[in-house]
């Protein structure tokens, strides 16, 4: 792997492990039997670590909608499954991160106003300060000094780099 886009480690393997446990301890505490739905695929790794340190039931779904890292308006097409049913039940919303945070609001919407769930929560590694307010609990381990573009565990550049097992500022 080049690393050319490369900067400095934000989040290392320790970093994220930790904050891994801490959302998960968050979670234990609050739930008793869940939906999770993956935003894929920024969130596959997350959801990974994440779900193995669940203590209560989960089932397990997944949603996309694609955006370019770091654009504020995302208007593509939601893609939803609907492979279990959530109308009436609990569910957290699992991805990488919370970044500028409008597609997560877009997911959060979609989800509320056309399945009926009892709650919805959502559970990321970190969030950003410039994120818009989205109206549920949220769930994460860090909030980021700026908004600096970040690569690694799940985020992008160029449709590479998210196999990278730590997360590090972007270099364009």
């Amino acid at each position: 792997m080049k690393n050319h886009h490369i900067g400095d480690i934000i989040l290392d393997e320790e970093a994220i492990a930790a904050g891994v446990r801490r959302v998960a301890e968050r979670l234990n505490q609050d739930f008793a039997d869940a939906v999770v739905i993956t935003v894929v695929p920024g969130g596959i790794l997350y959801t990974a670590d994440l779900t193995r340190q669940l203590t209560f039931d989960v089932s397990m779904d997944y949603i996309s909608c694609p955006h370019t890292p770091g654009e504020r308006n995302n208007n593509s097409t939601i893609v939803y499954h609907h492979n279990i049913e959530i109308a009436g039940r609990h569910v957290i919303i699992i991805d990488d991160a919370i970044e500028s945070g409008g597609t997560m609001k877009r997911l959060v919407e979609h989800i509320t106003e056309n399945y009926q769930p009892a709650s919805v929560s959502i559970a990321v590694l970190f969030v950003k300060p410039g994120r818009v307010e989205i109206p549920v609990k949220q769930y994460y381990a860090y909030e980021m000094e700026n908004d600096d573009l970040l690569i690694g565990y799940g985020m992008p550049w160029d449709n590479k780099y998210r196999n990278r097992p730590n997360v590090a500022k972007l270099i364009k």
